[in-house]
């Protein structure tokens, strides 16, 4: 009886899937000029940043890599959070009841508090190493 219902949501899912692609691809094809335009500009604005990098670095390497150091640094936050989130989840709420589950949690909170660290101290000790470590 299990087996018979998950087949029959798997099925589903690949049927919704394959019908909902459709649909976004036919939205691409109609970008109006405003969209068009944002999307432009951003563009821009990143390319000007990865520039101003360069710049202050003084060399298109180190400035490439101070800018994606910092874009790791902010799209770090935002999953390590989540990270931290499901392991309190495994530690609080399901740990209760299910000790092996319990420490799952405790290591998914350690090791993102630690990604999260790393994430956020590298681009200083880049720069700090570029800064004095290079002469």
């Amino acid at each position: 009886m299990k087996k018979g219902i998950i087949i029959i949501a798997v099925i589903m899912l690949i049927m919704v899937i394959c019908f909902g692609a459709n649909k976004i691809y036919a939205a691409d094809k109609a970008i109006d000029e405003e969209t068009e335009s944002k999307i432009v500009e951003i563009k821009e604005n990143m390319a000007s940043s990865l520039e101003d990098y360069k710049a202050k670095y003084g060399s298109d390497s180190y400035g490439t890599v101070a800018y994606i150091l910092n874009i790791v640094r902010i799209y770090s936050i935002p999953f390590c959070f989540l990270g931290i989130v499901i392991g309190a989840i495994y530690q609080y709420v399901i740990g209760i009841r299910k000790l092996d589950v319990l420490e799952k949690g405790m290591a998914l909170i350690v090791s993102f508090v630690t990604i999260l660290i790393i994430c956020q101290i590298l681009p200083l000790a880049f720069a700090v190493f570029v800064k004095f470590g290079r002469g």
